[in-house]
């Protein structure tokens, strides 16, 4: 007997139940609506129904209606509109009663009120729980959030607090660290004109830059993608590379690599964060939620710090603009007479051993002021190129005739291998400035003297060009920054513009320069230049 006949006979049951309407219904089926008018009372013979609600959005089970089992909302015992929905869980066989049908049912079998009151009521308190359940769940959940709001406002301020960029950076990997509760992490960012991403790294006392290419390893490939990469099992993942585990020691267990967005979407950077801790947990979507928030604040931070560092550069080379035009000012008409007075002198001397002397005077002071204007220039973005076609052997005799007398002087020996003997289009005094800016990085990379080679070579119509010399190399960091303003290394006094402006004199060529590097070995520079100006 089902709980809507109960306290009723098999027969007065059997009398009823052909008054209902016989019904199949197919899983997935609705079979009542919330919101839709109420009025039937339906008994359920085989099959299963879910009881649903709208809460939040959302659908929540309030029960599950079985054989046997009645539901609805006649007018008799609701009224108006349906409060909840009935969803078929699998096929269904249904006896459906109308609220005429119910109306005359209880007036001649009053024990069915009792029966319907007794299973409502039972409904309602479970409903009443239900809905206890979910104000709870609800409050825990806005009290999470909450709570991850102000974890990310107090992230946002920390990261915002400085505007260096080695510093920022150790700030956005603290704030990712403690907002996932991750062990390790590292914060790449990306480098579009070299398509790399790359990150510094503490090793023993030198910060170490670590670079890879785009696309390559978990972190290259959500640089690459923009997809989130949640690995519960690092060494499952065929991107994975455990060199670094096998050299320190460290257990890899689960990843999660986030792209960093800025404001405009645009990807700028990664974050990698090792190890959830708390035990073998995972990282979970609250995780990624998180650092998908925190994002586009530690980019603003990046690139406040980025826009700062442009700032002080513009504002240094306005300085040293300021200074190389009052020097340029100040001694050019001096130096106009002294170089009028060695000419003068080289005329009237007359003697071999006073020429070359007098010569090398003018060649000095020449070189002084173009060194004075070519700073003046490159503080000012001001280029003019007065590009010819020169004897590149002879223009090589020219470099090392500048060079000689002063590396003699330091010890240092010059080798020369030119394989090519033809013309070469270039601005020879813009050129000549470029090779000795690196030379006189070389030298200064070889205090107690060594060897400073130039080679040369023709292919493809392009000339390339390779200065060399065994000094003291430069440290990887160093050697990615070179061709930034005001970055110097090993040295007590410069400018720091010596590469920036060669990088420049270079680009006008319209060639590429390459700079290779070790520490306690040496360094190369290689000059690929073509042969011909297309203008």
């Amino acid at each position: 007997m089902n709980a809507l006949f109960e306290g009723l006979g098999q027969k007065d049951a059997d009398r009823l139940l052909k008054i209902a309407r016989k019904e199949t219904v197919a899983p997935g089926t609705v079979i009542l609506a919330e919101g839709e008018n109420a009025g039937r009372l339906l008994l359920l013979e085989s099959g299963k129904v879910e009881i649903q609600k709208g809460v939040g959005g959302k659908q929540a089970i309030l029960g599950t209606i079985r054989r046997g089992d009645f539901f609805g909302e006649p007018g008799l015992t609701g009224g108006g509109k349906n409060s909840f929905s009935a969803v078929a869980t699998e096929a269904c066989s249904l006896c459906i009663f109308d609220e005429l049908a119910v109306v005359t049912m209880v007036e001649k079998y009053p024990r069915l009120t009792l029966n319907m009151a007794k299973t409502l009521s039972a409904r309602l308190r479970a409903s009443n729980d239900f809905l206890k359940n979910q104000i709870e769940m609800q409050r825990v959940v806005s009290n999470k959030e909450i709570a991850r709001m102000y974890s990310l406002v107090q992230a946002t301020q920390t990261v915002n607090s400085s505007l260096e960029l080695d510093r920022v950076l150790e700030l956005i990997l603290q704030e990712a660290l403690r907002i996932t509760e991750a062990e390790r992490g590292t914060i790449y960012l990306v480098d579009d004109a070299a398509k790399e991403i790359w990150a510094r790294i503490i090793a023993g006392d030198e910060i170490r830059e670590i670079r890879q290419p785009m696309g390559k390893g978990i972190s290259g490939y959500v640089a690459e993608t923009g997809e989130t990469v949640n690995i519960p099992d690092a060494y499952k993942d065929e991107r994975f590379n455990a060199e670094f585990d096998k050299k320190s020691g460290f257990k890899t267990i689960n990843i999660l690599c986030v792209p960093m967005r800025n404001k405009t979407g645009k990807i700028i950077g990664v974050f990698q964060l090792i190890n959830k801790r708390h035990g073998t947990f995972d990282f979970d979507s609250s995780d990624e939620d998180s650092l998908k928030a925190f994002s586009i604040n530690a980019a603003l931070a990046v690139e406040n710090s980025r826009l700062a560092l442009r700032m002080v550069q513009t504002e240094r080379l306005s300085a040293v603009g300021k200074m190389a035009g009052t020097i340029i000012h100040d001694i050019k008409n001096p130096m106009a007479t002294i170089r009028l007075y060695a000419q003068v002198l080289r005329k009237k001397a007359g003697r071999e051993d006073i020429s070359p002397l007098v010569d090398e005077i003018i060649l000095q002071i020449d070189r002084l002021l173009n060194l004075a204007q070519e700073v003046l220039d490159f503080s000012r973005g001001v280029s003019e190129m007065n590009f010819q076609p020169v004897m590149f052997e002879g223009f090589v005799s020219d470099v090392i005739r500048f060079l000689e007398r002063d590396f003699e002087k330091r010890k240092i020996a010059i080798r020369q291998k030119i394989e090519y003997h033809g013309e070469v289009e270039i601005d020879p005094d813009r050129m000549i400035r470029a090779i000795l800016n690196i030379a006189g990085n070389a030298a200064d990379a070889m205090p107690d003297g060594g060897i400073f080679g130039i080679s040369a070579q023709s292919s493809g119509g392009k000339l390339t060009i390779e200065l060399l010399d065994n000094g003291t190399g430069m440290p990887e960091n160093v050697r990615k920054r070179i061709f930034e303003p005001f970055v110097t290394h090993g040295k007590k006094t410069g400018t720091g513009l010596g590469m920036p402006i060669v990088k420049n004199i270079i680009d006008e060529h319209h060639g590429t320069i390459e700079i290779k590097s070790e520490l306690g070995k040496g360094t190369k520079i290689i000059l690929e230049l073509p042969l011909t100006q297309n203008r």
